[in-house]
């Protein structure tokens, strides 16, 4: 199952329920009464909604199983690594702090690590390991030891 492709049209699916015109225009086959252009184009674009309207109910079987996937613990497993941290420190700072807590709920949160071992566990959810693991200190979640060879999550 291609997942983002899934995730793609359950997007679509949530969109078209949001949105008065895009409902209207599923199934109808009076196309000039769908309203303005850009509508028809918007519906002509769902793969999952034939020309007849006629909605391809195992194509958005593969959307529902693609949220319950990322539900699920393995999850990381169809999703690659984030390879684009954002721009801005507060953004970028959060998204951080975000894999740190995921890394140590693995590893256990009580836990006092070494830098390889945070740092080869943080590889497996980010491409810049040394920015995510700064960024979580600076923003006071890991405690790092006088030395600088292990790191811990900071308690709430």
């Amino acid at each position: 199952m291609d997942v983002q492709a899934a995730l793609g049209r359950a997007r679509q699916v949530i969109a078209v329920v949001m949105t008065p015109k895009l409902l209207a225009g599923i199934g109808n086959d009076r196309a000039d009464e769908l309203g303005d252009e850009r509508t028809r184009e918007a519906v002509a674009r769902f793969d999952w909604i034939g020309a007849d309207g006629a909605v391809d109910a195992a194509l958005l079987g593969q959307a529902k199983d693609a949220v319950e996937l990322l539900r699920s613990d393995r999850a990381v497993l169809h999703v690659g690594r984030i390879t684009a941290l954002p721009l801005d420190a507060g953004a970028r700072q959060q998204v951080s702090t975000a894999v740190v807590r995921l890394v140590f709920d693995r590893l256990g949160p009580s836990r006092r690590v070494p830098e390889s071992t945070l740092n080869a566990a943080l590889a497996m959810l980010v491409a810049d390991v040394a920015l995510v693991r700064r960024d979580a200190v600076d923003a006071g979640v890991l405690t790092r030891s006088a030395d600088g060879s292990a790191y811990a999550l900071r308690a709430e």
